[in-house]
């Protein structure tokens, strides 16, 4: 019985035995092989890992023009416990910076919970993004400063002041930013916007690492192995762009003192030859040591130099808007080509023509004289074809059958397979929207009348506006757009589902607009163009000008959507800004340098262009 007790007795401690040495070798185990602090610790201690910044791509225009490029930059870095007697004074002096300044930046550095990844074994940032003639100074004392070292890196340069908001810029990463890819470290810059974000994995290389290796007091002694275990870095790939930076730079100079875009697409590829918005700014205030200050000061300002007004501007497309009404009237049968409605002028009702010219009036004609009445009956017949129905039934199929073939053209929608930074998407209205406002039965084809003319709930972005254009100018599809000239997208092709032959009736009427209508005043010299004004209404002020057109005729190389808000008439504001365009696009040349003066001189917003 007691040799039971003592047997049960030694059985427990043994037990108790094997469980303390478990849990030390699980301990060990856990500190030497899944945990890798002390690991890194003791790393440290012999080797110091230096990365090495690969240079960024760079990035050109589709006729490899070099537009964005590479300068050197050094940052300052310390590993905190290799710092010893500091000459702060003498520190802060050769790198002009005060004391207060350096206090308050190595306690923010220290601070774990702005900077998580904050350990006094590893290198931390200190000041970033400085130019040679920055560090000049502390570079020739570094040796009395122990623990700080510069680091060498790159900043973007510009060869242009032009195309800010397509080219975009490079920040600093934030701590998502860190968490979500591996590849960033505290200190490190990305591309923020514009392509420099939509490309950024391909730009920005992969980084090389310098094995150093330290001796017993943490000297640096040289290259761990001879090199033997060193990374080196990958450069960024280059990205050509479809830009042409000469179309880029006079659309840029047209719009100087105006607010408004323009936008250039090659219709057969969908590739954006010029993307223009003002007020603009010169993507140079976005880099270096300013950056931060100066976005802020972009940021605040109220004429909003920021906001790429071609892709996420909306607006009612007003009488640009009749090419399409005609395509999808004729398409689902709503009119022919020689249908005749009849026009009043001024007192026409219930939308009244801004024009004057004979009546009845047939389709082309319509189109060249922009009648409103004449629009307004043929959306009507089109909504109204199989009448009302049974609580509206009837009429909003109708509707939809319009909507849907309207958003086949690209309206009303993001393009989610482009390589565009930022869009807007627009608005065709559903039926649920008219439903939910007006009720199930209660709104009618006279309800909405004002999307016969592309106003009212219409909305559109510049982007889409000229993307639209190429759908005439293809006679059926668009190629989504985009700004990568590497990446073919004509796999992208997006059909209309309207029959080719009322692409050409169409066709007809835009030059008819540009040969005999309100575009004439304004023809591209020696070569036939096609096109369409629109003087849109504008609830906050002055009406908005508007052009759409492509040029030659026979062979279409190039289409383009103009805007100038608070301007007045598209064929006085508009038109003038497409014919200069596509003349230097298509012949390389500009017969017309004095137009182009004086239309640059035009002012309708002195603040448009400040930066």
């Amino acid at each position: 019985m007691i040799n039971d007790k003592l047997q049960n007795r030694g059985t427990v401690i043994a037990i108790i035995m094997i469980a303390i040495v478990a849990i030390y070798i699980l301990r060990l185990f856990s500190l030497q092989i899944i945990e890798d602090k002390y690991k890194r610790g003791a790393a440290s201690n012999a080797f110091l890992n230096k990365i090495i910044y690969p240079p960024r791509g760079l990035i050109y225009d589709r006729n490899d023009t070099l537009l964005v490029y590479n300068k050197p930059a050094y940052d300052i870095v310390f590993i905190n416990r290799e710092i010893q007697n500091l000459d702060t004074l003498s520190f802060c002096n050769d790198l002009r910076i005060t004391r207060e300044y350096f206090d308050e930046r190595m306690k923010e550095v220290k601070n774990r919970g702005k900077n998580p990844s904050y350990s006094s074994l590893t290198p931390q940032i200190f000041m970033t993004q400085l130019e040679i003639q920055d560090v000049a100074t502390v570079q020739q004392s570094m040796y009395k400063y122990s623990g700080f070292y510069i680091q060498t890196r790159t900043l973007r340069e510009y060869r242009y002041d032009a195309g800010g908001h397509v080219l975009g810029s490079i920040g600093e990463v934030t701590p998502s930013m860190i968490e979500k890819d591996d590849y960033y470290n505290p200190g490190d810059y990305s591309g923020r916007d514009g392509l420099e974000y939509t490309y950024e994995k391909a730009l920005r290389g992969e980084k090389g690492v310098e094995v150093l290796l330290r001796d017993a007091r943490g000297r640096i002694k040289g290259r761990f192995d001879n090199g033997a275990k060193d990374i080196s870095p990958r450069a960024g790939s280059n990205l050509q762009t479809t830009l042409d930076i000469q179309l880029q730079l006079l659309g840029e100079k047209l719009l100087s003192n105006k607010v408004g875009s323009v936008v250039a697409i090659e219709p057969k590829t969908g590739e954006i030859l010029a993307m223009v918005s003002n007020p603009t700014f010169d993507p140079s205030l976005l880099v270096g040591r300013q950056r931060s200050q100066n976005y802020h000061l972009l940021l605040k300002d109220p004429i909003k130099p920021l906001y790429n007004r071609a892709t996420q501007a909306t607006y009612s497309p007003g009488s640009t808007f009749k090419s399409f009404q005609a395509l999808v009237a004729l398409e689902l049968g709503a009119i022919q080509p020689s249908t005749r409605f009849h026009c009043a002028g001024t007192g026409s009702s219930p939308i009244r023509c801004t024009h004057f010219h004979g009546s009845s009036i047939t389709l082309l004609n319509a189109i060249e004289q922009s009648c409103n009445p004449y629009f307004w009956h043929t959306f009507r017949s089109t909504v109204e074809k199989n009448g009302y129905g049974s609580k509206n039934v009837q009429f909003k199929k109708s509707y939809n059958a319009w909507r849907d073939l309207m958003m086949a053209f690209g309206f009303g929608q993001k393009y989610e397979d482009t390589d565009i930074y930022q869009q807007s998407r627009g608005n065709i209205p559903t039926t649920n929207f008219y439903d939910k406002y007006f009720g199930e039965t209660g709104w009618r084809a006279t309800t909405i009348r004002s999307l016969s003319i592309g106003q009212g709930e219409i909305l559109v972005t510049p982007l889409q506006l000229a993307n639209s254009v190429s759908t005439i100018a293809n006679r059926g599809y668009y190629i989504t757009p985009h700004l990568n000239k590497s990446d073919s997208m004509l796999t992208h092709r997006h059909e209309t589902n309207i029959d080719k032959e009322y692409f050409d009736i169409v066709d007809e009427g835009m030059w008819r607009v540009s040969e005999f209508g309100t575009g004439r005043h304004y023809k591209v010299p020696e070569i036939v163009s096609c096109g369409k004004t629109g003087t849109v209404q504008n609830n906050k002020g002055k009406d908005h000008a508007f052009y759409i057109g492509y040029a030659p005729r026979e062979n279409p190389q190039i289409v383009i959507a103009v805007v100038v808000e608070n301007a007045g008439f598209g064929s006085t504001w508009a038109a003038p800004v497409s014919s200069l365009m596509m003349e230097q696009y298509l012949t390389k040349k500009m017969s017309r340098p004095e137009m182009v003066e004086e239309f640059s001189k035009r002012v309708t917003n002195p603040n448009a262009k400040q930066y």
